[in-house]
């Protein structure tokens, strides 16, 4: 225990609300935990059902018995390599928040990039009026394939209020977390899920648009590749989906299928806005260029300056 915890006649360690952050830190830390500071933040947060500002304006306020054990037993959890995601339920992605669970890959900041690029690719088109007549622009159709907790096609609704979304996913116990997340963001009214593979059954489901005539489709696929698994990090290897992580033995065996099936569903002007695995850029690229009718590619960086969004037009 360190310094400042002090012990009851019982024997017990008392924490007060700082002393047991920065032991649950000093534990993380010692382990070698990733960003251990912000877990045993967020982990002592859940823990006592607070916000972060409540933690550092209480810091001295005594814990109960029951609440240092809990609290202890979410930092022992994180050390046995779970994700604090998965501990908390929660993450944040777009300035949203997200339950998550085993059944989702964890949205990352990087994929906040394909909101970003999808909303500049559209423009005007994405404005709910048009700014020069004063006239509702035309509703915009959108597909977000391999949707997971639903973070893009959540967000991209939050963002268009006159989009109709359709999102896809391979995976029943996923689609039940990102239908859960539509309602928690109040647009479950406008996305629709579909069980499927990529957009395989999407053209024949109930509700869903007719070939050539969605506006856009986003995606963060599966795209690690099987043969680099044992190089990923415990808590990636051991925690989250094997079906939203590869996506065959180089990792981008997804993208000529799902670009394919894409190619059917455009409308004229539409747009395909794509995550991208690791050194994977230039390959699907060139599996734009040798499919014709895609127009306008373009490449954007993370903020690593690693390529992390390809988008085309269908011409």
């Amino acid at each position: 225990m360190i310094a400042v915890a002090q012990t009851h006649r019982s024997g017990s360690a008392a924490f007060d609300v700082r002393a047991a952050l920065k032991e649950g830190m000093a534990r993380l830390r010692a382990a070698d935990v990733p960003s251990h500071t912000l877990a045993a933040e967020l982990l002592l947060m859940h823990a006592l059902g607070r916000d972060r500002a409540w933690l550092y304006t209480h810091s001295h306020d005594s814990l109960d018995s029951l609440a240092a054990e809990r609290y202890f037993g979410l930092i022992a959890r994180r050390l046995a390599g779970e994700p604090t995601q998965y501990i908390t339920g929660k993450q944040e992605f777009w300035g949203l928040e997200f339950e998550v669970t085993p059944a989702v890959l964890i949205p990352r900041p990087e994929t906040e990039h394909v909101v970003e690029v999808a909303l500049e690719r559209l423009g005007a088109r994405g404005v709910k009026i048009n700014m020069k007549t004063g006239e509702p622009s035309p509703a915009l159709r959108i597909a977000d394939v391999c949707t997971g907790s639903g973070c893009l096609a959540v967000a991209l609704a939050h963002e268009l209020p006159h989009a109709e979304l359709f999102a896809t996913d391979i995976s029943a116990a996923a689609l039940e977390v990102a239908r859960r997340n539509a309602a928690r963001h109040r647009v479950a009214d406008r996305v629709h899920f579909l069980q499927t593979n990529l957009l395989e059954a999407l053209s024949l489901a109930p509700h869903a648009p007719r070939p050539a005539s969605l506006d856009m489709i986003v995606s963060n696929p599966p795209y690690v590749a099987s043969k680099e698994a044992a190089t990923l990090p415990r808590e990636v290897r051991e925690h989250e989906p094997e079906s939203a992580l590869f996506g065959g033995p180089t990792g981008i065996e997804v993208y000529p299928q799902l670009i394919e099936q894409a190619d059917a569903l455009l409308a004229s002007r539409g747009l395909l806005v794509l995550e991208l695995g690791y050194n994977l850029a230039d390959g699907v690229r060139k599996i734009f260029q040798a499919q014709p009718g895609w127009v306008n590619i373009s490449v954007t960086n993370d903020l690593a300056g690693i390529p992390r969004v390809i988008a085309a037009e269908r011409f």
